[in-house]
């Protein structure tokens, strides 16, 4: 008799995390392109609106371990939905902001602030309930891959947002955006609630050969991925998970005793930090400070997300690929260090050259690189410990969102008193110095839950 084929359900869920993370990026990034147009409506300057990019970031950043809590506990079919169902009505609520009845009692950067640390809060769900769906649905060999298609609906999003927001915003004006983001999201909160399943036993479309593809017997897959001389420390990676979601409480003894946590997360505070850049003042960088018009601004502020697009699945690839040869200690570690390290070198030189298309190509490309090593973060976060992979995934992104909840803000008064170049010359330095932070990460090493 011949082997069952296995179905490929695992990729309908990963193609459905690919469109919430593409979705939740234009929610992102939107406001940094209306910011052209709800600036001089208001009279807000461009200190006050960093304020408004940072309050989204604040309420992300302080909601991902909660967020991640959440799908491991209740799984991440219906925390999601929920999520997504609460950010897209925040989204639309955004183009009230300022006539809210909030604007009478803290004004009209206060009620945008409230708006946008609700929005923040939603979406801080998306990132670690999608490292819990990877951690439940993706084969060991496939993790890293996962993560970086996943990622790279981020930078789609990202990508079809200044030219998209920008044509809607001159054609039925800024506020119409705001309406049509929060309308697709509620349609694919339904979409999500309907096709996913928390685990791929519980899924109807998901045959006996998937689930032995997915999560073999043996922890052999795993094994065969770890560095000689390493084995015993990495026993069954998957035994802990075999129960199902984690129902008790959160072992923050041992996963806070664990150096290489601390350090993959020292490392994604500067990711954050860098990404933050991108997502809030490039559009307005490329207007302003390069003197792109309205309509090439909204094109060329795609390059950094096309970048990102090619560059985090084709990191994803790298990481599995090289974690099997040689061990996850160089698949995700030096797949970290390398993407750190060009992008700081690319950034430097994106900010010192004068022409203006080779500023953008060369930031463009230190975007690329910045993504190209998101895979094997989130990866690495699951390889510590697949059990609290949402947690994990949480307090790890928690650091690259406290990151980047300084830089929407630090980024233009830095440019007001020492000029744009010194405020990228600063991003190329926190990304060479960060990289050096990947060489004390032991991802091959799970963590002993049983300490706790």
């Amino acid at each position: 008799m011949s082997t069952p084929t296995p179905t490929r359900t695992r990729w309908l869920i990963i193609g459905l995390l690919y469109c919430t993370y593409v979705l939740m990026f234009i929610d992102r990034i939107n406001i940094s392109i209306a910011a052209k147009y709800i600036m001089p409506e208001y009279g807000l300057s461009e200190v006050q609106f960093g304020w408004i990019f940072s309050a989204f970031v604040f309420g992300y950043a302080v909601s991902q371990i909660p967020g991640g809590w959440l799908g491991d506990r209740f799984g991440p079919r219906g925390v999601m939905a929920v999520a997504i169902l609460w950010w897209s009505f925040f989204t639309a609520v955004t183009a009230l902001a300022g006539e809210l009845f909030l604007a009478s009692f803290i004004g009209i950067v206060g009620s945008f602030l409230v708006v946008r640390v609700l929005i923040g809060i939603g979406e801080a769900v998306a990132p670690p309930n999608g490292n819990r769906v990877i951690a439940n649905w993706a084969a060991a060999r496939e993790r890293g891959l996962a993560v970086g298609i996943t990622v790279s609906g981020s930078s789609l999003g990202g990508a079809l947002t200044p030219p998209f927001i920008v044509w809607v915003m001159v054609t039925w004006g800024w506020r119409a955006a705001f309406y049509i983001a929060g309308a697709v999201g509620i349609v694919l909160a339904l979409v999500w609630y309907w096709l996913v399943r928390d685990r791929p036993e519980q899924h109807p479309w998901v045959n006996a050969a998937e689930r032995e593809y997915i999560a073999p017997a043996s922890a052999a897959e795993d094994e065969t991925e770890d560095e000689p001389g390493d084995e015993s420390e990495d026993e069954s990676e998957d035994e802990s998970d075999a129960a199902g979601p984690a129902l008790g409480p959160i072992p923050w003894r041992a996963l806070l005793s664990s150096p290489s946590l601390w350090l993959v997360t020292a490392a994604y505070t500067v990711l954050g930090y860098i990404g933050y850049i991108y997502l809030s003042w490039f559009y307005l960088y490329l207007v302003n400070v390069l003197h792109f018009s309205v309509e090439s601004g909204g094109l060329y502020g795609m390059a950094p997300f096309v970048a990102g697009a090619i560059g985090a699945p084709f990191g994803g690839w790298l990481t599995d690929r090289l974690s099997q040869r040689f061990g996850k200690r160089v698949g995700r570690c030096g797949v970290g260090f390398v993407s750190l390290l060009l992008t700081a070198g690319l950034i430097a030189i994106g900010a010192s050259v004068t022409n203006p298309y080779l500023a953008v190509l060369f930031l463009a490309l230190g975007a690329g690189t910045l993504f190209l090593g998101v895979a094997a973060y989130f990866a690495t976060t699951i390889d510590l410990a697949k059990t609290y992979a949402g947690t994990l995934g949480g307090f790890m992104n928690m650091g690259g969102n406290l990151g980047g909840t300084l830089s929407p803000t630090l980024t233009p008064l830095l440019a007001q008193h020492y000029g744009w170049d010194s405020a990228l010359y600063m991003a190329a330095g926190l990304a060479a110095v960060a990289s050096l932070f990947w060489l004390g990460v032991h991802p091959q090493r799970p963590i002993r839950l049983e300490a706790t």
